[in-house]
């Protein structure tokens, strides 16, 4: 680890002026202090945002309001979350081990850098780590890597369960800079890598995350996460699935399914949900849904099982929540 200088902020002014001078925030750490110890990530500075007033949980008749700082631990047991927003409490219980969900905060957990065993290896080439070194997954040890949304220079996955539950169900995340807050939609705020895979967001250079958001619909209390993995515990998704639905009167009103473990990004399905739309939940229909889920997949060399896995994953979620009561 290279050495820093550390503050704690004392107010929201102090730490907005921190991060506008390149300063990196910390919350729970468990992403920013592994990268530092890797000698991945190298700040000179950084600020402590503990003491910050972002830990409230807040419900509306029209939205939930989640504070940035709430962790992962407390916002996955709260009573009304799991009653009225099941995928988001299953997605955080499905994240990580109990210790880390107690210290790892939801806005952090939005801002995990990738998973990817190159971005983590400095000997080895990566563009995310260095703009322009190359990418040494494409052509390496690809296994668990995206089939969605993937370019030339960059197929990591997104890590995050909870953000996948959050696209599913069209969140925004506000965010703060020295000037004003700025709501984005959860779909505008991750970014694809494209020739650009160093900026994997739209968050400005030293804004704050304050607050995640979720309107209240419908479709939220019928609700579920399913992800798959190598193994039960402490493990990334190699496949998941984040469905939410309406259905009423033996009709299927709406329906919101987001996908990760497959995704640069978490990765929402619209050609699954429009074939959901107006008909009647029956098990023929899953599988005519799931069929266009893998829809634009690019398999490399060693993942090519995950688009029927990804299909997979779809139906069995789809013919869960709907047995839902």
């Amino acid at each position: 680890m290279f050495p820093f200088h550390y503050n704690t902020a004392t107010d929201e002014a102090a730490a907005l002026s921190a991060g506008a001078q390149g300063a990196r925030y910390l919350a729970g750490g468990t992403t920013l202090v592994d990268l530092m110890r890797q000698t991945v990530e190298r700040p000179e500075r950084v600020i402590d945002i503990n003491g910050l007033p972002y830990r409230g949980i807040d419900f509306t008749p029209a939205r939930l309001r989640i504070g940035a700082l709430v962790r992962m631990s407390e916002l996955a047991a709260h009573p009304r979350v799991r009653q009225h927003f099941p995928v988001i409490s299953q997605a955080l219980n499905l994240s990580a081990s109990a210790q880390l969900r107690n210290m790892a905060s939801i806005g952090g957990n939005l801002m995990q850098r990738p998973r990817c065993l190159y971005f983590r290896d400095v000997t080895a080439a990566c563009n995310r780590r260095t703009p322009g070194a190359g990418c040494a997954a494409i052509g390496g040890r690809n296994r668990t890597l995206a089939i969605l949304g993937t370019s030339s220079a960059c197929v990591a996955t997104h890590p995050s369960d909870l953000a996948v539950a959050l696209a599913a169900l069209d969140a925004s995340v506000i965010t703060r800079d020295r000037d004003s807050a700025h709501p984005i939609p959860i779909a505008d705020f991750f970014r694809q890598p494209g020739d650009t895979p160093d900026r994997e967001h739209n968050l400005a250079p030293g804004a704050l995350i304050t607050a995640i958001e979720i309107p209240v619909r419908p479709d939220i209390q019928r609700s579920g996460y399913l992800k798959v993995r190598d193994r039960t515990s402490y493990e990334f998704a190699l496949c998941s699935a984040a469905v939410a639905m309406d259905i009423t009167a033996g009709i299927i009103r709406s329906a919101r399914v987001a996908v990760g473990g497959v995704g640069t990004v978490p990765w929402r399905l619209p050609a699954v949900e429009r074939r959901l739309a107006g008909r009647p939940p029956r098990p023929e229909l899953w599988v005519d849904a799931a069929e266009v889920a893998a829809a634009g997949a690019k398999p490399l060399s060693e993942n090519g099982f995950k688009v029927e896995l990804l299909k997979r994953t779809v139906q069995r979620q789809l013919a869960t929540v709907a047995g839902l009561q």
